[in-house]
């Protein structure tokens, strides 16, 4: 095999060690009294729980003495970064200090930090080192740290001499990023799931390796952590393949390996042998104690074990006991879905991440025992991935920030056996395609509007701020507006009740908030049947009047033709309180809705139907109720028709609609609008009078433009040329007249200055790094000038998709920091073409 530098195909046992030095930092004598903050990168400036959790451990806001080391970064921005957050998050200055330690130069400093490297073995730094309660080691590269810490004879230097005497004597010792890598002896400083499971191994870290993966590379860490292997940016960068085979290859049998997640923390107390999880996302821990290596050759093996634990839950790793969070029940026996996942194979599966993808799926969804995703390279060389429950196997669910959903899960087994995926092209693929029977409605928009929209896209979080401010800022009396709630797309009144709450929280009165009896449901809960309160209300005069009065109008989540049931007569026709919604509307009131409450707005609801399944099949004229929102063909009914620029779709990043929009773009969308799909956790704001529209929240918008696709007698109903893409998130401004973008002026255009510069695989299931549609795109496609295309698949059943993503002149990425060391990107243009294939499956010879 051909390289740039020199790398060695592994053709030997699982169980190879790949360490280069024996030496162990760590002394035989365990008795360490201090603590571990390893942080798995991008972690939020406003992530209040890792931040105070270290604090805490630290000795706290008036005790704490905290030293920042810089080494890993090529600059001084990162630790001034973290510096900035401490003192925001209440230390004092004087509590604070950037240790001078390093291996090269930084940029924008007018001192040579490279000189930093004598410090090491200075006396007067260790001393100082040895007074801190806390040490905190910034990201970057790994090895900087490990090269300006540790001697060339691989022996300590004074100042990790220091630095271990004040942990073991209870100082706590944190990280992000490439400082969580070095937490572990074996330290993990390169190399990607595909190329991990492909058996390749570098002596020498390098990115440009021209190829599609990157080698394994495995080197000497710091050692404080006793309990296992880490690993960081897991969920985002995919890299559970990596951690399995570096658990392998290390023997780690009596230990687990550990993946932590962005923006997420594991705490270690080793007086007490546990560890939890504090943060946004989670942990995977990796058990390859029963792991039966089928051919050593190659990567083949089954029974890996794989958990998952989130903010709250606990290890015991003694006797590695799992304690998760009292908030949260067990699924098991108790599964909430029914419906019949695909396979993971690309940015059509919904929750394409690994976490989402095992707990809808599989974990809390009695249809199935075990799911399959697949990783291989642009010829189609790679592996089959085979999820699976056991009997051991247990899921937990509960809500967090307010109605998120929050999985935990424990013992899914985990096979991988290698495979040659083959793709043809084949444009007639999907003869049985139905066009749909659907008439979009004839919407009066005679009279103006002077009210506003939010629409948020589901999962909105009580502690998201942004959106509820912003709500609250758009209703005519701001915190003393009267509110309105409908709850009638719920099946209970607890989604209601927990909306109202939240914007007392954010400042509004209760006594203006109701719960208007709106509905088709019965809450099984109390005593009242709320199935009768539409028929009984929807053309009632008293509570007609009492909305033309409002401020603002709020429709919860749940079941969108639900809320459509109970605002539309049978004969179609708007009902009294329908009409006097419209009335407070055009006057100057702000509507807003999360999930079913998003898809109502536009005049086309999507109400049902899965990306994939609606790309192959078409649509139906039959709902299936909810289970229909997690796939099978698409469905539409009528909306309301508030937003009149297109059509939306909601839940998208989670549940990955974009082929599902462009199906219905392309059949009931006007080609002078586009369309819009809008993330979790996030909200589109209109503004009808300025035409502007504004992305607030979380996540992003996925704006569909089909203007410019090309059509041709040759293609099938299912391919598509010259779709236009763009995504734009917090702060971006659409113009709904010209469809221009203005992009937050915190971003930079990346045109000219992309960051990266690597070739990218397809994107083929939940072990492709940045899994999202977005975040593909962004890393892979707008930020790298390495690519001017990528792919992605979607097949179930020997057929399928393949979607090429493409620059052309007018795409445009946009990149910058917004929430501490996040990255935060937007892009306009980007081409999308997909094309029906004919897939094969094969065992590699």
């Amino acid at each position: 095999m051909n390289k740039k530098w020199m790398s060695v195909t592994l053709a030997m046992t699982l169980g190879l060690s790949l360490t280069t030095s024996s030496i162990s930092f760590a002394k035989k004598k365990d008795d360490w009294k201090g603590n571990l903050v390893i942080a798995g990168g991008a972690l939020g400036s406003s992530n209040k729980e890792v931040y105070n959790e270290f604090i805490s451990l630290a000795g706290g806001k008036k005790e704490a003495k905290i030293g920042i080391i810089p080494a890993a970064s090529s600059s001084l921005k990162s630790s001034q970064s973290f510096k900035k957050d401490l003192i925001t998050y209440g230390l004092h200055e004087h509590q604070i200090e950037i240790v001078p330690l390093a291996n090269q130069d930084f940029s924008g400093t007018s001192e040579d930090e490279s000189k930093w490297r004598k410090n090491a073995n200075r006396k007067r730094i260790a001393n100082k080192i040895e007074n801190y309660s806390a040490i905190w080691f910034v990201g970057g590269d790994q090895l900087r740290i490990t090269d300006t810490l540790v001697k060339p004879n691989g022996h300590r230097t004074k100042a990790l001499d220091a630095i271990w005497k004040m942990y073991k004597e209870g100082g706590v010792l944190g990280g992000t990023s490439a400082g969580a890598a070095i937490m572990s002896d074996v330290m993990i400083t390169g190399g990607d799931s595909l190329g991990a499971l492909n058996k390749e191994f570098v002596m020498k870290n390098n990115l440009k390796s021209g190829e599609e993966y990157e080698p394994l590379h495995i080197e000497k860490g710091l050692g404080f952590f006793k309990y296992g292997i880490v690993d960081q940016h897991f969920d985002e960068r995919a890299r559970l393949g990596r951690l399995v085979m570096t658990a392998l290859k290390e023997k780690t049998r009596n230990q687990f390996a550990y993946g932590v997640d962005e923006d997420t923390a594991l705490i270690v107390n080793n007086k007490q042998q546990t560890v939890k999880i504090v943060g946004r996302s989670g942990v995977s821990v990796v058990d390859v104690s029963k792991t039966k290596v089928i051919d050593s050759d190659s990567a083949h093996f089954q029974d890996v074990y794989i958990s998952h634990l989130v903010s709250g839950d606990t290890l015991n790793v003694s006797t590695k006991e799992f304690f998760i969070s009292d908030h949260k029940d067990e699924t098991n026996e108790y599964e909430y879905y029914e419906f019949k996942p695909l396979d993971a194979t690309g940015v059509f599966t919904s929750y394409g991440r690994l976490k989402e993808y095992l707990s809808y799926s599989l974990i809390d969804n009695t249809t199935t025992n075990a799911v399959k995703s697949y990783l291989y390279d642009s010829k189609g060389e790679g592996f089959q991935l085979t999820f699976r429950k056991t009997e051991n196997t247990k899921g937990y669910w509960g809500y967090k920030d307010g109605q998120k959903d929050d999985y935990s899960f424990t013992n899914v087994a985990f096979d991988v056996a290698p495979k040659k995926v083959s793709f043809k092209k084949n444009a007639n693929a999907f003869t049985e395609y139905k066009k749909s029977s659907f008439i979009p409605p004839v919407i009066d928009r005679s009279e103006p509007v002077k009210g506003n929209l939010l629409i948020a896209g589901g999962a909105l979080g009580s502690s998201n701020q942004d959106v509820y401010k912003k709500f609250i800022d758009l209703a005519k009396q701001k915190e003393d507006s009267r509110v309105g709630i409908i709850p009638a797309a719920s099946s209970s009144l607890v989604s209601s009740k927990a909306f109202k709450e939240d914007l007392v929280r954010y400042g509004m009165s209760p006594e203006n908030i109701e719960i208007l009896p709106l509905a088709v449901t019965d809450d099984k809960k109390t005593p009242e049947d709320e199935s009768k309160w539409a028929d009984l209300n929807k053309n009632d005069q008293e509570l007609a009047k009492n909305v033309e009065r409002l401020d603002a109008v709020w429709f919860v989540g749940g079941d969108q033709t639900k809320i459509t049931d109970s605002l539309l007569n049978k004969n179609g026709t708007n009902s009294k309180v329908l009409n006097a919604i419209w009335k407070s509307y055009r006057n100057g009131a702000v509507l807003g809705g999360t999930s079913a409450g998003a898809a109502i707005m536009s005049d086309v609801m999507i109400a049902g139907g899965g990306s994939h399944d609606t790309l192959a099949s078409g649509f139906t004229n039959t709902y299936d109720g909810m289970l229909q929102q997690e796939g099978g063909p698409g469905y539409l009914e009528r909306g309301l028709g508030f937003f009149e620029h297109g059509i939306i779709d909601q839940h998208f990043d989670k549940k990955a609609r974009l082929g599902r929009l462009i199906a219905v773009a392309d059949e009931k969308g006007e080609p002078k609008n586009l369309s819009y799909g809008i993330d979790e956790d996030t909200a589109l704001v209109i503004y009808n009078e300025d035409k502007k529209a504004e992305v607030v929240g979380r996540g992003g918008v996925t704006l569909v433009d089909l203007s410019q696709q090309l059509r041709s007698p040759d293609f099938g109903q299912s391919q598509f040329k010259n779709i236009k893409l763009s995504w734009i998130n917090q702060g971006d401004i659409l113009d709904l007249r010209t469809k221009n973008i203005i992009i937050n002026e915190k971003k930079e255009s990346t045109k000219g200055y992309e960051y990266y510069e690597h070739i990218v695989p397809p994107h083929s299931g939940v072990l492709s790094g940045h899994s999202v549609l977005n975040k593909f795109i962004s890393y892979n496609l707008v930020d790298n000038a390495g690519a001017e295309s990528v792919k992605s698949y979607s097949f179930n059943n020997g057929r399928g998709f393949e979607l090429n993503f493409r620059k052309i002149e007018e795409t445009e990425g946009y990149w910058g920091y917004t929430d501490g060391q996040k990255d935060d990107y937007s892009f306009v243009n980007v081409i999308l073409d997909i094309t029906p294939v004919n897939v094969k499956i094969n065992s590699k010879k």
